[in-house]
C-alpha cells in the first residue's frame, strides 16, 4: 500500500512492475475499490459516445473494427483492449496508433495518485485500465471503445457507463472466476447493458436466458444475430452481405472473422454515430489485429498466429483456416507450433484441431501457468508430435523442415505466440 512510487521520469517498465506489485493478487474481481479511484479520476461519466464490447472469443477482432470504421469517418477514437501480446503500449490505442510511453507514464501517475488520495489499492489491471480512461479524457475523444478483460459484471471496465453493450458470444472460459455453465458466465457478461440502450448479441448459439433477462429488466433493445440481424459470406471471396430492418449492405471482405465483423457493423448502425458505407467498408479493410488469424511471411514460409486458447476460439480458427485453404489451394498440410497453459482445456483444442494438422512441434511456455510437456503429450497422444526445449528451436524447427505445400501454426496461447515474436526480433 506504501511502496514508494516511481516518478514521472522513471521508466514505463518502472511503473508496470510497481502495479504488479502494490496489490495482493492479480486478479480482484469487484468494483468497491476501483469506482472511488475513477471518481477521483473524473473518467466515470465521459463526454464521448462509449461502446462496451464483453464476449468469451471475439472481443478483440471487435473492437478492433468497431474502432477502424469509426477511425474511418473521422471520429477521434480511443481504443482500449487486453491483454496485449508483445508491448504493453498494444493496449491502448489513439486513432489506430498505440499510445506512446510518456502519455502511460504521466497517466500513472496521476491514477496513482488518486489511489492513494482514496486510501486504496489497485490490481495491475485495474490501474493500467483507469490509466486508459485518464488517457482517453485527456485527449478528448469522440468514442472509447472498450474491452471487458474479464466477465463483465465485476470488470474495472464496468465502472463506464456504456451507450451499447455488444456482447460477441459465450463459452466456457475462466470458469473458476465466471461459473461452470454458460447461463452462469452469460449473467456476467450481461452485466455490461445499461438501461434504455441497444445490446448487440453475436453469439452463433442460442441466446441465453440470462442476456435476455437483464435486457427486460433494463428496457434495453436487445438485437441478436440470425434474428434481428443477418450477414452471409457472398463465396467469391471478396464481398459479403448485412441486412436488418431496412438496411441492406454489401460490404467488402476483412482480414477478421466475419462473425466479429458483422456484429460490429451491428453495433454501429446502432450506435446512432453517423457513418457512411464508405467509411464502413474502408474500415473492415483497415482492420487487423495481432494473433488473430494473422497471416505473414517469414523467411519464405508462411505462417499463421492465432491466439485461440479455448474451444471457441479454436472453432472460429479452424473456420478461418478452410476459408483460407479454400482459396490457396496450393496449402495442403499444416504444421502446428502449440503449447499451452496449464488452467486451459488442452485436450478439448487438441481433439479439434487434430484433424487439420500434420505434425505437432511442442515446448512448454516459460510462464507461471505453463502446461508441462507430459500435461501436452497427454493431450496430443496418438498424434505425430515432436518435442523441443523452447518455442524458439521449436519455430525454428518448422521453418527449416516445412514444404512448399505446407503452412505454419503458431497457436495455442498468447504466450505461444509471444515467444514467437521475441525470437523474430532477436533474429533481426
Amino acid at each position: 500500500m506504501n511502496t514508494p512510487a516511481p516518478l514521472a521520469t522513471d521508466s514505463l517498465n518502472t511503473w508496470l512492475d510497481y502495479w504488479g506489485h502494490v496489490h495482493v493478487t492479480g486478479i480482484d474481481l469487484g468494483l468497491e475499490r476501483v469506482i472511488p479511484v475513477a471518481e477521483y479520476l473524473g473518467v466515470t461519466r465521459p463526454n464521448a459516445k462509449v461502446l462496451t464490447v464483453a464476449g468469451t472469443n471475439g472481443k478483440g477482432s471487435t473492437t478492433t473494427t468497431l474502432a477502424a470504421i469509426l477511425n474511418a469517418q473521422g471520429y477521434k477514437v480511443g481504443l482500449y483492449q487486453s491483454p496485449h501480446i508483445y508491448r504493453f503500449n498494444e493496449r491502448i490505442k489513439l486513432q489506430g496508433k498505440e499510445v506512446d510511453d510518456q502519455s502511460l507514464i504521466d497517466a500513472f501517475v496521476a491514477v496513482d495518485q488518486a489511489r492513494r488520495a482514496c486510501d486504496l489499492t489497485l490490481s495491475f489491471f485495474e490501474a493500467t485500465t483507469l490509466a486508459a480512461f485518464v488517457i482517453f479524457k485527456a485527449q478528448s475523444c469522440d468514442v472509447w471503445v472498450l474491452e471487458v478483460g474479464l466477465g463483465g459484471r465485476l470488470d474495472v471496465v464496468n465502472v463506464i457507463e456504456p451507450d451499447v453493450a455488444v456482447i460477441t458470444n459465450i463459452g466456457l472460459d475462466h470458469t473458476d472466476w465466471l461459473g461452470d455453465t454458460i447461463e452462469k458466465i452469460a449473467f456476467e457478461k450481461a452485466g455490461i447493458i445499461r438501461p434504455n440502450i441497444p445490446v448487440i448479441f453475436g453469439g452463433q448459439q442460442q441466446l441465453p436466458q440470462a442476456i435476455q433477462d437483464k435486457a427486460e429488466h433494463c428496457q434495453a433493445s436487445l438485437y441478436a444475430v440470425n434474428r434481428d440481424y443477418f450477414y452471409q459470406d457472398n463465396l467469391d471471396g471478396q464481398t459479403w452481405s448485412f441486412a436488418s430492418a431496412g438496411t441492406t449492405l454489401n460490404l467488402p471482405v476483412g482480414r477478421l472473422a466475419l462473425e466479429n465483423i458483422s456484429t460490429a457493423v451491428a453495433a454501429v448502425l446502432l450506435s446512432g454515430l453517423n457513418v457512411t458505407q464508405e467509411a464502413l467498408a474502408t474500415g473492415i479493410q483497415n482492420a487487423q489485429l495481432q494473433g488473430r488469424f494473422e497471416v505473414r511471411e517469414i523467411a519464405g514460409k508462411t505462417v499463421i498466429f492465432d491466439a485461440g486458447h479455448n474451444p471457441h476460439g479454436v472453432e472460429f480458427l479452424l473456420n478461418q483456416l478452410r476459408k483460407f485453404m479454400q482459396y490457396n489451394k496450393q496449402y495442403t498440410e499444416l504444421i502446428s507450433v502449440f503449447s499451452m497453459l496449464a488452467d486451459k482445456d488442452i485436450k478439448s483444442v487438441a481433439n479439434l484441431l487434430k484433424n487439420s494438422v500434420l505434425m505437432w512441434k511442442i515446448a512448454p511456455l516459460t510462464v507461471a501457468r505453463a502446461a508441462d510437456i507430459e500435461q501436452l503429450d497427454d493431450a496430443l497422444q496418438g498424434l505425430d508430435v515432436q518435442h523441443f526445449d523452447s518455442i524458439k528451436t521449436a519455430f525454428q524447427s518448422a521453418l527449416d523442415e516445412t514444404k512448399n505445400n505446407q503452412l505454419i501454426m503458431v497457436c495455442g496461447s498468447f504466450h505461444t505466440l509471444e515467444a514467437v515474436w521475441e525470437y523474430l526480433e532477436e533474429c533481426q
